[in-house]
């Protein structure tokens, strides 16, 4: 991990650290995990969102306003709010990915589950997903909460991420292994 990302990291921590405290004191991380998860759903399908959040061309108070009135429309929390108003004010609104991140390692932590990142090549049914927890479970001991994504590059199959450890079972992935393995032989 390079330098900035590293210090990116370690600032979206402690804005996490500070929000989770604050709704486990009050009784509201269930309300905090749901916001969280509809800003980062937002975040990856509105490319406005996306510019606003990561754009430097807008300046503190209209970010400030704007994310606020997106806070306020989506009927988010009052932690949830006050901690993007805060973002805004201080210019950090480009965490918010890694702040989402970092929030639900807290949140499972809290509740002795574990988050594993799905990225798989088309969207799973019902039955999948509970295949894939039940797996992921007996492997990790821990209950699993998976945030999953669609690649379509992926060709085929999955990769899943606990922690630090990856399964990557995509073709994709199996393709340029294979390419790789004739580069070294020709």
């Amino acid at each position: 991990m390079s330098e900035t990302a590293s210090i990116s990291v370690g600032i979206a921590m402690r804005y996490a650290t500070a929000v989770f405290e604050l709704a486990r004191e009050s009784g509201a991380l269930d309300a905090l995990e749901r916001d969280m998860d509809a800003l980062d759903a937002v975040l990856i399908d509105s490319d406005d969102f996306r510019d606003l959040v990561m754009s430097p061309i807008y300046s503190r108070a209209d970010q400030g306003r704007a994310v606020v009135a997106v806070a306020e429309r989506m009927e988010l929390s009052e932690n949830a709010t006050n901690l993007l108003g805060l973002m805004a004010s201080r210019r950090r609104l480009f965490l918010l990915p890694h702040l989402f991140r970092a929030l639900r390692t807290l949140i499972s932590e809290e509740r002795g589950e574990v988050t594993a990142e799905v990225t798989a090549s088309c969207a799973l049914t019902d039955g999948q997903r509970e295949r894939l927890a039940g797996t992921l479970k007996a492997s990790v001991g821990k209950d699993v909460k998976m945030v999953v994504t669609v690649d379509e590059g992926l060709v085929g199959g999955i990769v899943v991420k606990v922690g630090s450890k990856m399964i990557d079972t995509s073709v994709a992935s199996r393709l340029a292994k294979l390419q790789n393995a004739m580069k070294e032989v020709g």
